[in-house]
Order: C-alpha cells, then sequence, then structure tokens
C-alpha cells in the first residue's frame, strides 16, 4: 500500500474502463475526505450516473449536500449540451445583424448534433465548476465516464486553446482590414473579439490548473484483468502526452488471502500473475489495492465501511 497525499490536492479525475469501479472509488475517497475535515465536491460526468444510486438520492446539476462537508452532483452531457448551444445564441444576441440571425441560429442548431459537441459543452461545465467552485470547496473530484470519452475530454484544453487562438487571430485581421478601409484609423469595438478573448482567458486558466501537478491529479481504477489493464496502460499513456499528472493507480476488487476452493485457487493463480504485471507495468505510478468485498456496494453502510478503509490510505 502507498499513500497517495489526495488530501494535499484541489482537483482529482478518476477514470478507467467501464465496470472497474470507478464510481465507488470516487464516492469513497470523497466519503473518506470529507470526514477527514475536507469540504468535498463530488461531481460525475458518467452518462450512467451511478452516485445517485450509490447515495440513495436524486441528483441533478446543482451540488447537493449528502452529508456533513460533502456535495453531490451529476452533470447530464445533452442537459449541457443544449444548455451551451442556449449560451452561444444569447451571447451572439445583438452582435449580429436581425437579418442574419436566423440563419445564424440555424448553423447552430446543427452544430449541436457534430462529433464532439457534448464534450466541448461537458468541458465547458467542467471548467465553470473548476474555476467556480473551487472558491467554495477544498477538493473536487471527478468521477469519469470510461477512458476514451474522459481522455477526449481531457486533451480539449490543449485543442481548444489552439483553435481560439487561431479564432483570435483571424478576428484580428479582420478588424484590421475593416478599420482601414472603413473606418479612418479608428479602433473598431468588437464584442465577439472581447467574448473569444474572455473564454481564452478562461480555457487557459483551467489548463494551468489541470497541468500543475500540486493541485491536480488523475486516479486510474483497474481490476487484475488483462483487458482492464491494456486499457489503463494506453490511457496513462495518453495523459502524459498532454502532461497531465496521474497520482495513482486504484487495483481494485483483488481477491483476499482468505478465499479458498478449487475455482478461487484457480482465479488466485491468473490474479497474481496480473497482480505481478501491474507491478512491472506500472513500477513508477504509486498503486492502492483494494480487496474484493463480500457483497455489493448498495447502501449508504457499505460505502461508509469502504470510506473507512480509505481514510487510512490517503490520511
Amino acid at each position: 500500500m502507498t499513500n497517495l497525499n489526495l488530501l494535499d490536492k484541489k482537483v482529482i479525475f478518476v477514470g478507467g474502463k467501464g465496470g472497474v469501479g470507478k464510481s465507488t472509488s470516487a464516492s469513497a475517497i470523497a466519503m473518506a475526505a470529507s470526514q477527514l475535515g475536507k469540504k468535498v465536491l463530488l461531481v460525475s460526468t458518467d452518462p450512467a450516473h451511478n452516485l445517485s444510486d450509490l447515495f440513495h438520492t436524486r441528483l441533478k446539476g446543482e451540488p447537493k449536500k449528502v452529508r456533513d462537508s460533502l456535495y453531490v452532483m451529476e452533470i447530464d452531457p445533452e442537459k449541457e449540451s443544449e444548455r451551451y448551444i442556449k449560451q452561444v445564441k444569447e451571447n451572439l444576441q445583438g452582435q449580429v445583424r436581425a437579418t442574419m440571425i436566423e440563419e445564424v441560429h440555424r448553423q447552430i442548431d446543427m452544430a449541436k448534433t457534430s462529433p464532439g459537441a457534448d464534450e466541448a459543452a461537458l468541458f465547458d461545465r467542467i471548467t465553470s465548476l473548476i474555476l467556480e467552485e473551487l472558491q467554495q470547496f477544498d477538493l473536487i473530484i471527478f468521477d469519469t465516464a470510461p477512458t476514451g470519452h474522459t481522455l477526449r475530454l481531457v486533451s480539449l484544453p490543449e485543442m481548444m486553446g489552439v483553435w481560439m487562438d487561431g479564432m483570435l487571430e483571424r478576428r484580428r485581421k479582420t478588424n484590421e482590414h475593416y478599420t482601414q478601409l472603413l473606418n479612418d484609423g479608428e479602433p473598431v469595438e468588437d464584442p465577439i473579439y472581447q467574448t473569444l478573448q474572455k473564454r481564452r482567458d478562461k480555457f487557459k486558466r483551467v489548463r494551468d490548473i489541470l497541468l500543475d501537478s500540486k493541485m491536480t491529479g488523475f486516479l486510474f481504477v483497474l481490476n487484475p484483468e488483462r483487458l482492464p489493464i491494456q486499457e489503463a496502460k494506453r490511457g496513462i499513456d495518453t495523459l502524459n502526452k498532454h502532461n497531465i499528472p496521474v497520482l495513482g493507480i486504484i487495483v481494485n476488487k483483488v481477491l483476499p488471502d482468505e478465499v479458498d476452493g478449487t475455482f478461487f485457487q484457480k482465479r488466485k493463480e491468473q490474479q497474481f500473475s496480473y497482480l505481478q504485471e501491474i507491478e512491472q507495468m506500472f513500477h513508477n505510478i504509486p498503486q492502492i489495492r483494494m480487496e474484493l468485498l463480500e457483497e455489493d456496494i448498495s447502501t449508504l453502510h457499505h460505502l461508509e465501511t469502504v470510506a473507512g478503509r480509505w481514510k487510512k490510505e490517503i490520511s
């Protein structure tokens, strides 16, 4: 076991292959941190939305207090996409000629169905949460969707920054030409340019937070099985490529030593081989092993039991 020093961080992403126990791990860590004196916000970006079931309460897109110092919320990517499109339309109101506004709205509505639209909207919401809620909370934990979706999401700050720089440069050149031709050299008031600049600054601030290993880290959850191990390897390689700090690996559902019988003996032998592979493959990354429990984590009592084990690892 290795202490991950999670309480020193401000933002933690918990990811991995579907079904490995991301939501349970994120929830238990959040509960443990809140019991150790941190004010914690746990956010689900996974469309499956397991947090409502784990905490036995209806969650929406705003923080809801579920325990002392613990708040939970679920972000719906589809609703975020609708909200994002509505916001874009409102931002353009008064900045586009009335004769063009209907066509502009039609183009924006078409863009909503394009690949990556939901992820862009989701990233916009995550950006706002990080910048706004870090003032209110000591720690924000994101329970993310399966690996592929998450990796596209965390790489968006870099891509959006490049894209915004290009848009700003084109807009600046357009304004220069307009100034020279039609405005006698006087500077042009351009609210669109100002809006783009604000969004560029917003993305930069979040990117700086995501890349700061003192503030942010990514926890990968995997089971001692072939497919989760391979997916974790690809995911960590991608995170390293984008300079996003990896805090550690949670090896979940490890068979305890006391299980017996021919069936479990065979499983333990296979698991031992996979645990060795994990040890070698991720030798430079802190690892935490969590044993398979006798029962599903279906009640708050079960969750508190797991949180109690996590308190020993993060305190």
